[in-house]
């Protein structure tokens, strides 16, 4: 399914979009590298495996006209934004509030770094269209939960993938603001998964 953009008029002049944001997984690592932490830069690189789904989620973002990409600082997220959007043809800039999920951190400290980050690039989507964020599973959960996905749709994700992130390697939830509130949705992934409310997906 692809996103589709809602245009709200306000005068005979001028028009703004109803903001989106792609809320984007890394794709696949290389899990096995124990030498490194994986909560710091530069963490471990993606695998064959994740290039290739770099490359579907570029061919996603460009189906639904995302206009730039933002990538947290690790090896993996940077290698996803850049291959993706080469695909895409789209820039990339790294953003340092949207970077993993640290193991000195909290909840609420992941979410009042990534808040701000969200609301800016919330407020450019409104001009320029939609903005994907490449991040990590763990603050793409929390921003989630804070945002107000139905905790039953949250678990029958979480359930589905690894370590319980909300969505696989290279996958991205669609966030669509309108009047303040948040609508949101898993739209993108590069592996099957089984969609709520239970139909099985393929995109």
């Amino acid at each position: 399914m692809l996103a589709t953009r809602s245009t709200v008029f306000i005068s005979s002049a001028h028009a703004l979009t109803a903001p989106v944001i792609y809320l984007a997984r890394h794709a696949t690592p290389d899990w096995n590298r124990k030498d490194i932490r994986y909560d710091v830069a530069p963490g471990p690189d993606l695998v064959p495996q994740g290039e290739e789904e770099a490359i579907k989620l570029g061919e996603f973002l460009h189906a639904v006209g995302v206009t730039q990409i933002v990538a947290s600082p690790l090896v993996r997220t940077q290698r996803t934004a850049e291959i993706a959007g080469a695909v895409a043809g789209i820039p990339v800039v790294v953003d340092a509030a949207v970077r993993e999920y640290s193991r000195e951190e909290n909840d609420q400290l992941v979410f009042d770094r990534f808040q701000p980050a969200l609301d800016a690039l919330a407020a450019r989507s409104a001009q320029e269209g939609p903005i994907a964020i490449v991040t990590h599973g763990g603050p793409v959960r929390v921003m989630l939960e804070r945002l107000g996905v139905d905790r039953d749709e949250l678990w029958h994700y979480r359930r589905q993938f690894d370590h319980q992130n909300p969505l696989p390697p290279a996958a991205a939830w669609e966030l669509t603001q309108t009047d303040g509130d948040w609508r949101m949705r898993l739209a993108f992934s590069p592996t099957p998964y089984t969609a709520y409310p239970l139909a099985v997906a393929y995109v």
